[in-house]
């Protein structure tokens, strides 16, 4: 597929924390990137902005409703046959039980733990400079995370 044929989508992605931990959530083996690890969220529509986009997927995936706390910093991944464009947000659970209704598995892990997983490559940007604002966090206000 030529360069400029290239199907690009965007995306916004939940890095939902909770008691000094974060949600990553595993995707099915039938998934594109299968059992590969992600942040929680999907597509954004045309006409919806990022945060709709990321309130709307993580209760279609999860069923949990988020409050939308502060956004990271966009990055796009060129895979082979498609480039993404991730448009991250802390965040942190408002109301609703956690269920899988299209991913594998769920795990919550301190932030220094993340890297331990194998995730999707578009979501390592966002890996990387969650965990500088929370060693940041830590350093501001030690004992609390």
């Amino acid at each position: 597929m030529a360069a400029g044929l290239r199907k690009h989508v965007h995306v916004a992605c939940a890095v939902i924390e909770h008691d000094g931990k974060v949600l990553s959530t595993q995707r099915s083996a039938v998934m594109s990137l299968p059992l590969k690890w992600e942040f929680p969220g999907g597509k954004i529509k045309q006409g919806e902005d990022a945060e709709a986009g990321l309130r709307r997927e993580v209760f279609e995936e999860l069923g949990i409703a988020v409050d939308i706390h502060r956004p990271l910093t966009p990055t796009t991944h060129v895979y082979p046959t498609f480039t993404v464009t991730l448009y991250p947000f802390i965040c942190t659970i408002r109301q609703g039980t956690i269920t899988l209704h299209e991913h594998a598995a769920i795990t919550w892990l301190d932030p220094d733990r993340l890297r331990d997983l194998d995730w999707a490559a578009a979501d390592l940007p966002v890996i990387e400079e969650y965990r500088a604002l929370n060693d940041a966090r830590s350093k501001e206000h030690p004992g609390v995370s």
